[in-house]
């Protein structure tokens, strides 16, 4: 295995922008627009936000199916620079390896907290974004190491062998209890022919979470996750890392200059491909399940994001409007731990302080969005406080 130049690296604005901008769309879920747009049924604006601060219910994509999606992308983006500095300050492999799976523990052990928040005991679950990005860690940083040839070989593995052990699994017969998978029979997104394989509930990794997860200790036994997600797909993710891992490739190997093009291409081969297998009926574009078709769809998408933010930050020099981003893109972690536990906190003290309905004086309608924005102030100064005086949540 080849190690990358060990020049210790510049750090890169445009990741930082592209990061803050991602767990900008996670925190902004206190907006909760689906609320206003029900409030407001005959606005297209309104119902055009929702959308897009919604999952899809399966195949498809909203710009809140891209969150998962681009952390994970991001992180394959920034191993080369990490990788980089490491070996620049005279770290051994072995040092830096178990860093890494060190690394993968604590992401996945705070996965598994987040979701067992209001459980009554441990929620043993692994599709958190952490948790998957956790899983699939130790072997990326392997991928790191290796020449690109290696990487591409492995991207086209992973992905060519996941869609082939769900293809020669059996899809749902006429006799499957839809029921007992929590999806009505009648449910409008179930796929017919080839793609039932990748059918809610009745598929591959539905199976092997039915075995796999109740290996641990549970109230009651699993049965299905009512949004069809799934263990397993933490192998697909590390496809979409390994695209990132490219990304973050191309922008070392171009410094000073700016790979803009390159990830064009990409962004547009990735798009393509990806549409074509749904439309072939080869394998469905479906985020919750992470399939071959959505790591290559939703990869594209992160690729032509990069190259906006790419062109407009590092090769313009307009950077001033992307502070907010980059202030919580340096701090993801942080981000991500206070949207998931500081919500409650400050939606009760703000009608504490500020009386029950203080946000319906803007209209009982957009009640859930001033509150929103106020709860999202908040988070946002935290990140900003810590930013000022250097406080980096790093695992």
């Amino acid at each position: 295995m080849e190690p990358s130049a060990p020049s210790a690296p510049q750090r890169n604005v445009s990741l930082d922008a592209f990061r803050g901008f991602v767990m900008v769309l996670m925190m902004a879920e206190v907006l909760r627009l689906s609320d206003v747009a029900r409030a407001y049924p005959d606005s297209g604006f309104w119902r055009l936000l929702a959308f897009h601060q919604t999952h899809v219910e399966w195949a498809g994509c909203s710009l809140h199916d891209l969150i998962q999606p681009g952390f994970s992308f991001l992180v394959g983006a920034a191993l080369p620079y990490s990788i980089a500095s490491r070996l620049a300050r005279g770290a051994a492999f072995g040092r830096v390896f178990g860093h890494a799976l060190w690394r993968s523990l604590v992401l996945i052990a705070l996965g598994i907290f987040l979701r067992s928040m209001h459980s009554r005991q441990t929620n043993f679950t692994f599709e958190d974004t952490l948790t998957q990005i956790g899983l699939g860690y130790p072997f990326l940083f392997l991928l790191g190491f290796a020449r690109p040839l290696v990487q591409w070989i492995a991207f086209g593995a992973i992905l060519f062998g996941y869609w082939l052990a769900w293809a020669l699994y059996p899809a749902p017969g006429p006799g499957f209890d839809w029921r007992a998978a929590g999806v009505p029979p009648d449910w409008p997104h179930h796929f017919t022919g080839f793609m039932a394989h990748w059918n809610k509930n009745a598929n591959l990794g539905a199976a092997f979470d039915q075995w796999f997860l109740n290996l641990f200790p549970r109230p009651e036994p699993f049965v299905a996750n009512r949004g069809g997600y799934l263990t397993l797909s933490f192998i697909p993710t590390l496809g979409t890392m390994i695209l990132g891992l490219a990304a973050g490739r191309w922008f070392r190997a171009a410094a000073p200059r700016v790979p803009v093009k390159k990830f064009l291409m990409a962004a547009a081969a990735g798009v393509a491909s990806g549409l074509l297998l749904h439309a072939l009926g080869v394998c469905p574009v479906v985020k919750r399940i992470w399939t071959p078709a959505w790591t290559l769809f939703s990869g594209g998408m992160c690729f032509a994001i990069l190259a906006g933010f790419a062109w407009v930050l590092d090769v313009k020099g307009w950077q001033r409007w992307a502070f907010p981003l980059v202030v919580v893109g340096m701090n993801s972690i942080a981000a991500y731990m206070i949207a998931h536990l500081f919500e409650d906190f400050f939606r009760s003290s703000f009608r504490i302080h500020l009386g029950q309905d203080w946000a319906k004086r803007f209209g009982a309608g957009f009640e859930p969005l001033v509150e929103g924005l106020a709860i999202l102030a908040c988070y946002w100064l935290i990140l900003f406080w810590m930013y000022r005086r250097k406080l980096f949540l790093k695992i």
